[in-house]
């Protein structure tokens, strides 16, 4: 089967508009569109039973690392309980994650991102040496049309995102930041905890920015801009406190050797003498001086607010969840994904022809998706295989007269790798075995 390096897994429709493309065919009868609909539906309660297993585990080992959490743990956990619970932690999330058809960004992309200009105009820099433990998964790498301001002026530039972008971070203890040089109650984030971001619509350029620990600074460009008027203001400033640097000289010469070297600072003995001219001088040095540095530091500070401010509002309007409301949207997203790639494959192998194996069935769906909703994908059609083969149930194949049930698979292979699905009849009795056995102790 093809596998494409710039194709994602992710499907671009959701399940119930992608149910009413597969009847728009008018490939089933009337009676197998009713069959269809509710075998999708009990399907859909099946995987988000099943996938409330994993939120509930996700949230049980996150708890201890939860920076939002109110109250104290019930229990007291010993380090190597803590690491085991990091670890579940992370293997659960990043399962979810790959059913959710996410993708890793390596920390080659990430400090790539780091090197490259930003669509702010900052410097940016990232110590990935706080972290424990890092994730960074994304879906959907597209291109678009953005409006920016430069030099007085509004462009256009297109811009390469990612539609979503899902960060999870472990800082280390608090022993690791002791030697740092901001002091830890001044810190931005709790050593110890996990933090998880998911943002839509983000600039690969600006991905540093989603970082809690990110150290910001301005470029050159902007330190240039902000030096040269800089400069320019404090020549004239000598100038115009240059008297005042000599009488305040003078004194100098005349209290410490007791004569002033006329020829070098043209100033009169009297002046020197007089207390009064000299106070005055000195503070007005001082307050010219001050106000000079009160100005530039002014400058500096409304030129940083600004810069925070618009990526304070940028990252508020593009954030879609953090921590425990990471997990919510996930496994639905996780839910959603299973489901439409098993209905996918059941669907058309059902209507399909000629037998097909895997590769066919694969080139298939991924034909089907462009011609119908004109987006190329990679579908994942291994792990639905899996998926569907592992749905099965005891049901009756025979006739009522005969209560013998059998175990029957929803998708089989056959000795020639050609794959094969219950009719729907029988694809109805399985899927309601299994879900009424969901609930089952056994």
């Amino acid at each position: 089967m093809a596998v494409y390096q710039n194709r994602e897994a992710f499907i671009p429709h959701t399940r119930q508009a992608l149910i009413a493309l597969c009847l728009s065919e008018n490939k089933l009868t009337v009676k197998e569109k009713k069959q269809f609909e509710e075998f999708c539906q009990i399907l859909a309660a099946y995987y988000h039973f099943k996938f409330h297993s994993y939120l509930e585990n996700i949230k049980h080992n996150y708890t201890l690392f939860n920076p939002d959490r109110s109250g104290e743990v019930a229990t007291q956990y010993d380090l190597a309980s803590q690491k085991s619970m990091t670890e579940n932690l992370i293997q659960d999330f990043t399962t979810i994650l790959q059913k959710a058809n996410y993708y890793p960004l390596s920390k080659g992309v990430l400090r790539r991102a780091l090197t490259d200009d930003s669509l702010f105009d900052l410097k940016t820099e990232v110590d990935f040496t706080d972290f424990e433990e890092m994730l960074c998964y994304c879906q959907g790498d597209i291109y678009k049309n953005i409006k920016i301001k430069k030099f007085w002026r509004t462009q256009e530039k297109r811009v390469d995102i990612f539609e979503r972008v899902v960060l999870l971070i472990k800082f280390k203890e608090e022993k690791h930041f002791r030697n740092k040089p901001t002091p830890q109650e001044k810190l931005d984030f709790k050593p110890g905890s996990v933090y998880i971001y998911l943002y839509k619509n983000l600039s690969k350029l600006d991905i540093e920015f989603i970082f809690p620990n990110v150290q910001m600074s301005m470029n050159w460009k902007d330190r240039l801009l902000f030096g040269i008027p800089a400069i320019g203001a404090s020549i004239s400033l000598i100038f115009r406190v240059l008297p005042q640097l000599l009488l305040i000289a003078a004194v100098f010469f005349y209290v410490f050797l007791g004569d002033i070297p006329t020829s070098v600072i043209p100033v009169k003995e009297e002046e020197v003498r007089e207390i009064t001219p000299l106070l005055v001088t000195t503070l007005s040095l001082l307050v010219t001086l001050g106000g000079f540095a009160f100005k530039q530091y002014t400058r500096y500070k409304s030129k940083q607010i600004k810069f925070q401010k618009n990526i304070t509002e940028t990252l508020f309007f593009r954030n879609i969840a953090n921590n425990v409301g990471v997990f919510q949207y996930l496994i639905d997203a996780a839910e959603e994904e299973e489901c439409k790639e098993i209905i996918l494959v059941y669907y058309h192998l059902l209507t399909s022809n000629t037998l097909l194996n895997s590769e066919q069935l694969d080139s298939s769906i991924e034909l089907w998706m462009e011609e119908r909703i004109g987006k190329k994908i990679n579908f994942d059609i291994n792990e639905t295989i899996k998926n569907m083969e592992e749905i099965r149930g005891k049901i009756n194949i025979n006739s009522e007269d005969n209560p013998e049930t059998t175990e029957v698979y929803l998708l089989k292979q056959d000795e020639h790798n050609y794959l094969q699905v219950l009719p729907l009849e029988l694809a109805m009795k399985v899927i309601d075995y299994v879900w009424d056995n969901a609930f089952r102790y056994v």
